[in-house]
């Protein structure tokens, strides 16, 4: 698609911010209005259309798809859209470990205990540990109680989320890595654990690197939406 535009703004309006070309506000995928919560999030999509080249990329609207899902998708239906999230703290990869007392398992429990610990302590809940690849349950109190932390979330919380948790196959990261002052670095690493250790192991691949980093991208993407986002 060419270019149809020459001027982007911002500007506020009842409720939040509107990204404007030539003066008129976009509406998203879903032709909704796109009313966005805060300025720095305005801003920083505005900054997307604005160093468009005169053949638009529809990949370089990271914010824009991540906010139009917060508006047309989760705001439709934000109990579906928990739902979606909600198999990561089900199977969350952080609570699947190697063999006890096994050299990967030991580096497991140094990097995902923490995270879960905290987690655990946040918000007053159990996870069960789990030997091997077979699936445990974990515990209906701890399901129920991420749920309503979900809940409390905003749309484009959530939006963020789904990124988040699907590509670090865990909502305990996910959650972590919306909070204020999250080490995006750090959590992927932890993400990525068990894919580095066989890198460690077996030797690097160059593909699969620039795979990782490609996913990275996204992750930290996601993580910026979301503090952009809460302001």
């Amino acid at each position: 698609m060419k270019r149809f535009y020459k001027d982007v703004a911002v500007a506020p309006v009842q409720g939040g911010w509107q990204v404007l070309l030539d003066g008129r506000a976009i509406k998203t995928a879903g032709r909704r209005g796109q009313l966005i919560p805060t300025q720095a999030l305005a801003e920083a999509m505005a900054a997307e259309w604005a160093t468009q080249d005169e053949e638009i990329d529809p990949a370089r609207f990271v914010l824009r798809d991540m906010a139009d899902y917060a508006i047309d998708i989760v705001g439709a239906d934000r109990a579906q859209a928990i739902r979606e999230i909600m198999p990561y703290a089900e199977t969350d990869t952080l609570c699947y470990r190697d063999e006890t007392g096994e050299p990967l398992e030991l580096h497991q429990r140094k990097v995902w205990e923490p995270l879960l610990t905290a987690a655990e302590a946040r918000w007053d809940i159990h996870f069960e540990r789990i030997g091997g690849i077979i699936h445990r349950p974990q515990p209906p109190a701890t399901l129920a109680r991420l749920e309503a932390v979900l809940a409390a979330e905003s749309d484009f919380s959530i939006a963020a989320l789904r990124t988040l948790a699907s590509l670090a196959a865990s909502l305990v990261i996910g959650l972590a890595a919306v909070a204020p002052g999250a080490d995006a670095a750090a959590l992927w690493d932890a993400a990525n654990l068990e894919e580095d250790w066989q890198a460690e192991l077996w030797g690097k691949d160059a593909e699969a690197l620039e795979l990782r980093a490609r996913r990275f991208s996204s992750f930290a993407a996601a993580m910026r939406f979301a503090e952009l986002a809460r302001g």
